[in-house]
């Protein structure tokens, strides 16, 4: 067990790294890290994944307004399947993802232009597909293309093995502070302050979610992140689960006002479905409007009786988390830097974004190779607005 004070002990000849926070981005940044032979520090106040990455499933898409977002996307499937292969468990299902709406077709060639298998589905195929689906009620149909390489991503699953793969040790304890030189740490050092500890260390990657623009005010920085709530809702399969499940994104505007994501828990028997939009919450953590997430909540209820007689409309679990949206999309994410950097040691990453579990992989590579000295990726700065819908 480390001494509460490690000062700037390390660890062989290495680099000295730390991860705040254990959900799967700092979990895959973790594992990027075992990749390249540091053993991290990583810490985490709860449970492993148990914060914004909470549920058991989540949807993988490559489709993405940015098409930056969509090479990040294809880089991630890439990196999920090596993963799956090393690790011996199945992290995103092969089931594709169905999008209903008029923007299907614009979808699609983006798609087409990343080298991403997708093609437009007819209302037959689209029954095999979602066998939960009811028949459109128009003579004419929204336009639904499938993205093939999409899936349901075994959230559990991923995190559970990344953590036990992790080749460092998962420090149980609360964050208050990281300091780079010239704000509290030595010189060429990054220092953290937990409840029970003082480490330096050559590089802190804080991937800590809703926390994380707190820890940025104390290395000198303003993250422009909005807070949020937002509801999912898991519904189960009536009778026996299909043999294919896709996952949903309904944009067609049909059955609901908004846009509705879905997809399926393991095994299939049950769908999880989130309605568009969340809850604004403060700084501090308190939600401005309570019973609004009581709203999306029954939104997708609703959905679900309008549009997918599959499903018993009786919910079977809820979950809650928090949204920390950058202003630019909710897709959005970047990096910011405090520090040195370049390899000089005592740089501090801090990561802000949202529904970022389909890019966890990628971006942890891309955190891991930024925390041993090379350049941090040009996408991921925050004046190149990664998320953002191109200018026409």
């Amino acid at each position: 067990m480390s001494s509460p004070d490690v000062g700037g002990r390390g660890r062989g000849t290495g680099p000295r790294v730390a991860v705040v926070g254990a959900g799967i981005v700092g979990l895959s940044t973790a594992y990027a890290l075992t990749e390249l032979g540091v053993r991290p520090d990583v810490y985490e106040v709860g449970v492993p994944g148990n914060g914004q990455s909470t549920g058991q499933s989540r949807l993988f898409r490559h489709s993405h307004e940015d098409p930056r977002l969509i090479a990040w996307a294809r880089e991630s499937r890439a990196v999920w399947r090596t993963w799956q292969d090393r690790l011996g468990v199945e992290l995103v299902s092969e089931d594709g993802a169905v999008s209903i709406g008029p923007d299907a077709g614009q979808r699609l060639a983006l798609l087409r232009q990343a080298g991403v298998p997708a093609r437009m589905v007819d209302a037959d195929e689209l029954a095999k597909l979602l066998p939960l689906v009811r028949g459109r009620r128009s003579g004419d149909p929204a336009p639904a293309m499938l993205d093939e390489t999409a899936g349901a991503i075994r959230t559990q699953a991923a995190i559970r093995a990344l953590a036990a793969a992790v080749d460092g040790e998962i420090i149980g304890d609360d964050v208050l502070s990281v300091h780079t030189a010239g704000t509290g740490a030595p010189t060429g050092r990054a220092q953290v302050r937990s409840v029970s500890r003082r480490a330096d260390y050559d590089t802190v990657v804080v991937c800590a979610g809703r926390g994380t623009p707190a820890l940025a005010r104390g290395a000198g920085l303003t993250l422009p992140v909005e807070f949020g709530a937002h509801a999912r809702v898991t519904f189960a399969v009536r009778g026996e689960p299909p043999a294919r499940l896709a996952c949903l994104q309904d944009n067609s505007g049909e059955f609901t006002a908004g846009s509705v994501y879905a997809a399926a828990l393991p095994g299939g028997r049950a769908y999880a479905l989130g309605a568009s939009g969340h809850v604004a919450a403060r700084a501090d953590g308190s939600v401005v409007d309570p019973d609004g997430l009581a709203g999306l909540a029954d939104g997708a209820t609703a959905y679900v009786r309008a549009a997918l007689p599959g499903l018993d409309p009786d919910p079977v679990g809820h979950v809650h988390c928090w949204t920390t949206e950058l202003p630019w999309s909710s897709d959005g994410v970047a990096v910011w830097q405090a520090g040195p950097g370049g390899g000089r040691g005592g740089q501090v990453l801090f990561v802000a974004g949202n529904n970022l579990f389909k890019h966890a992989p990628a971006l942890g590579r891309a955190l891991a190779r930024a925390a041993v000295g090379e350049e941090l990726a040009a996408d991921l700065r925050p004046e190149a607005r990664l998320g953002s819908a191109p200018r026409a």
